[in-house]
């Protein structure tokens, strides 16, 4: 299984990162992600399960569901898989969100996937690192601008 990590800095208080992570059903507006369904849901509304179906360049299509848990304090989140097919066989990975003042929060994403097709090394560890720095610089301009 590869493991990534990045950070960055966006330009707003950690409740509005926090509302576009949840908003599942809208990634494919902002994310790398063809569709995104949630399945389930525990106390308060929260997503619990979601299922996704996404387009992993030269191998292919995947959908997976992935579970949910909420940090305390709306300070992040984490998701395991629940079940997959197709390009990727496993995915975790988490959002921790830090707040650095009023109207700035750093993020942290790691992520550890296992891809369903045997590929080199070089190739897992740099496509791992390739979705973190999309997934924040998707994540920031779609907190910042809406």
């Amino acid at each position: 299984m590869e493991h990534a990590e990045g950070s960055i800095v966006i330009e707003a208080p950690l409740e509005d990162v926090m509302e576009v992570l949840e908003d599942y059903e809208a990634y494919p507006e902002w994310a790398e992600v063809r569709a995104a369904q949630i399945r389930q849901r525990g106390n308060g509304g929260r997503a619990t399960e979601v299922a996704f179906e996404v387009d992993v360049p030269v191998l292919g299509k995947a959908t997976y569901t992935l579970s949910y848990r909420y940090a305390p304090g709306d300070t992040g989140l984490s998701w395991t898989t629940k079940e997959a097919r197709g390009a990727i066989r496993d995915i975790r990975g988490e959002y921790l969100l830090n707040e650095i003042s009023d109207s700035e929060t750093k993020v942290t994403y790691r992520l550890a996937v296992e891809i369903g097709v045997l590929v080199p090394g070089f190739v897992r560890t740099e496509g791992a690192k390739r979705v973190i720095e999309n997934a924040l610089e998707r994540l920031k301009r779609r907190v910042e601008m809406g």
